[in-house]
C-alpha cells in the first residue's frame, strides 16, 4: 500500500468512497501529481478495480456525468409547454444544479478542479458538448427547428457560457449563492431571446 493508505480503513470499493479519496488526495497532492495507483493504493484495491469504476483518473472527477445528463435532459422534457421557453431552461439548469448543503464543498474542488486544471478543461469541451446539446435540442422542439440550424445551437452554446460564468463567479467568491447566480446569468441572457 501506498504511503497515503490508512492503516486499519476498509476497501473503498464502490464509485463514492473512490470519489472521495481521490478528492482527498487531489486536494494534498493536486491532480496531475495523483496517479490512478496512487487513488487504488490509498483505497486499498488494486488498479483493475479502478478501472472497473472509472475509465481514467478524469472520469472520478467528473463522477457520473452520462447519470446527470439523463437527470438534465429529463427536467428539460418535463417542463411546462407553457412557460416560456428560456425561463424552463433556465428553471431546468437551476434545479440541476442544486445540491445537498452536504455535497456542497465537494462539488465546489469538482469544478474547481473542471475549470482550472489543464487537462481537465481539455476534457471538459467533450464532455460539455454533450450537455449543450441537450438545451440545443431542447430549444429546437420548442421552436419548431431543426438542433442544426443556427438558433437552436446558438441558444445551447449561450446558456452554456452562461452557466460556465456563474459557476466561474461561485467558485470565486465563498459567499456567493450558485442558484442565484445561474438565475441572474441565464436571466440576462433571456432578455436577448426575448423575441423569441
Amino acid at each position: 500500500m501506498g504511503s497515503d493508505a490508512v492503516m486499519g480503513r476498509p476497501r473503498a470499493t464502490s464509485r463514492p468512497a473512490l470519489e472521495r479519496l481521490g478528492f482527498e488526495l487531489f486536494a494534498r497532492r493536486g491532480f496531475e501529481r495523483t496517479t490512478v495507483d496512487d487513488i487504488a493504493d490509498a483505497a486499498g484495491i488494486g488498479r483493475r478495480t479502478f478501472f472497473r469504476y472509472f475509465a481514467s483518473k478524469n472520469d472520478l472527477v467528473w463522477g457520473d456525468f452520462e447519470e446527470q445528463l439523463e437527470r438534465l435532459d429529463a427536467l428539460l422534457a418535463t417542463a411546462d409547454p407553457g412557460t416560456p421557453m428560456m425561463d424552463a431552461v433556465r428553471e431546468a439548469v437551476v434545479e440541476f444544479n442544486r445540491f445537498d448543503p452536504a455535497v456542497v464543498p465537494w462539488h465546489r474542488q469538482r469544478m474547481t478542479l473542471i475549470l482550472e486544471v489543464p487537462t481537465l478543461k481539455a476534457d471538459s469541451a467533450v464532455r460539455y458538448a454533450s450537455w449543450r446539446a441537450l438545451v440545443t435540442a431542447f430549444a429546437a422542439r420548442r421552436l419548431g427547428l431543426p438542433a442544426g440550424e443556427l438558433l437552436p445551437r446558438l441558444i445551447g452554446s449561450t446558456v452554456l457560457a452562461a452557466c460556465v460564468a456563474a459557476y466561474e463567479q461561485w467558485l470565486a467568491d465563498e459567499d456567493a449563492d450558485l442558484s442565484d447566480l445561474l438565475n441572474a446569468s441565464i436571466g440576462q441572457l433571456s432578455a436577448g431571446y426575448n423575441h423569441l
